[in-house]
């Protein structure tokens, strides 16, 4: 038995009679009696920070999503969101129906973010608050991670950063410097979710935070030298994209590494160990990990490939 608050402006109730077994509908149901935001107009969401449940197959069952008992649900009315399709009326009988659309399943795609030396911190920002872009969110997440870094000296020190502590917190808020494994690995702590990076080049999956018991699951892919987010959406659809996973949800992970395979097949990946490079954008030669990050930050072009 699930045991759940619910969190909305008229005030926090307790849910009851609900378990994993319970479908996205009759959590639906029970919010509206609860709070009196319609079924429709429901946003909820879970964990911290908040991070919106994407609900609209009501015949999934709760055990399908990231929520456990003692979890507190934030409720909020979505007044903007369009009104549902009207159901069309049956066709008569005899009448054969319309072709059932066969993309009309989300799927898991890259949302590219710009090459500005940022790209990790806003990937990282990007799914974990649901895929809501903010260019500008990359000073503030800097500043975090550097501020974590210098509460705790004795775990940051300079044989795991490669420099002092002191000299790191100052190297990392620089607008022109790269984030990477440790900056993942200090991100997925403090967002208490696991950040799986998939790699283009090696088609392998490096999962920060796989031990630590962590519910919710967030995606990157990575081509050598740059970061994006990954995201499921539905085509032509103006829904939210789900960007928060299960970390039980192997399909989606096994989804992400179909993407990486792909990438790397088109040879869209930098070598960084390796010199002779070119932009599969605009073919420009580049000689070694320097001149493809000097490019990338001029030009834009994120599309790399071993000459």
């Amino acid at each position: 038995m699930l045991r759940l608050r619910c969190k909305a402006k008229n005030g926090t109730h307790l849910m009851q009679g609900l378990t994993h077994q319970s479908c996205v509908q009759e959590l639906k149901h029970k919010v509206e009696e609860l709070t009196g935001i319609p079924c429709d107009v429901q946003k909820i969401m879970v964990g911290y920070p908040p991070s919106s449940l994407d609900l609209r197959n009501g015949d999934a069952t709760l055990n399908d999503y990231p929520i456990k008992s003692g979890d507190t649900l934030i409720v909020e009315e979505e007044k903007n969101k369009p009104k549902p399709p009207a159901v069309p009326a049956a066709a008569p009988i005899g009448v054969p129906k319309g072709p059932v659309l066969e993309d009309a399943v989300p799927t898991l795609q890259r949302r590219v973010v710009p090459a500005d030396n940022s790209c990790l911190f806003t990937s990282v920002h990007y799914v974990v608050e649901g895929g809501v872009y903010e260019p500008t969110c990359a000073p503030e997440m800097r500043g975090l991670i550097a501020q974590i870094v210098a509460s705790d000296p004795t775990a940051y020190c300079e044989a795991v950063l490669g420099k002092t502590n002191e000299e790191y917190c100052a190297w990392i808020r620089r607008e022109d410097t790269w984030g990477g494994a440790i900056e993942v690995s200090i991100l997925s702590k403090f967002y208490q979710c696991e950040i799986c990076v998939v790699d283009t080049q090696t088609v392998r999956v490096d999962r920060f935070g796989e031990d630590a018991g962590y519910q919710k699951r967030v995606l990157l892919i990575y081509d050598g030298i740059h970061y994006d987010p990954l995201q499921k959406a539905l085509a032509g659809s103006d829904a939210p994209p789900q960007t928060v996973f299960s970390t039980a949800d192997d399909v989606t992970l096994a989804q992400a590494l179909e993407l990486a395979d792909e990438a790397r097949r088109k040879r869209q990946f930098t070598d960084v160990n390796r010199f002779a490079l070119r932009c599969m954008v605009c073919q420009t030669g580049l000689v070694g990990q320097k001149e493809a990050r000097q490019h990338a930050k001029d030009t834009g072009h994120t599309n790399f490939g071993e000459v």
